[in-house]
């Protein structure tokens, strides 16, 4: 089964890709979507939509997981993330991959036993469950691993 993360937003959008194979976990790939800064939303939004799809195209994932919308003080920004999260939906959905959003707190729960953990707790603890050597991992790349590995934590949840 091969599971794409992805962490949304309108300034970058971390994606991330796992696969599991007889309880074996691998590391396939991790980046970051980063439309231009000077472009218009509707632009950067295709550029999210593009690049997931891309993914999508070249990976043929089983799963697409995502992190669902939180609370925030900031409507303007909340807003944005909404978008940035439904051109990535839009995309799964368009080639019929099966959805599963997760909020921040459960990726963080999961990944490192704590929900009020920082986003350097749980980059750590995804570089040391894939054996992650790189130090400069994105932060938006560890994140979107953390919802593809919190999808898996929960299929074995329900298994049991």
């Amino acid at each position: 089964m091969l599971i794409l993360g992805i962490d949304p937003g309108i300034v970058k959008t971390g994606y991330g890709l796992i696969s599991i194979n007889n309880n074996a976990i691998k590391l396939i790939d991790y980046g970051v979507i980063s439309p231009d800064s000077k472009d218009t939303i509707s632009s950067r939004l295709l550029s999210i939509y593009s690049d997931v799809e891309e993914l999508i195209n070249n990976f043929k994932p089983n799963v697409f997981s995502i992190e669902d919308v939180f609370y925030a003080k900031n409507f303007k920004s909340a807003m944005l993330l909404g978008q940035a999260r439904a051109v990535a939906i839009l995309c799964a959905e368009k080639y019929s991959i099966p959805i599963f959003e997760y909020s921040a707190k459960k990726v963080k729960q999961s990944i490192t036993g704590n929900g009020n953990s920082s986003k350097e707790q749980v980059q750590y603890m995804v570089k040391k469950m894939l054996k992650i050597k790189n130090d400069m991992m994105p932060v938006d790349s560890s994140d979107a691993l953390a919802i593809a590995l919190c999808h898996l934590n929960q299929l074995k949840v329900n298994e049991l």
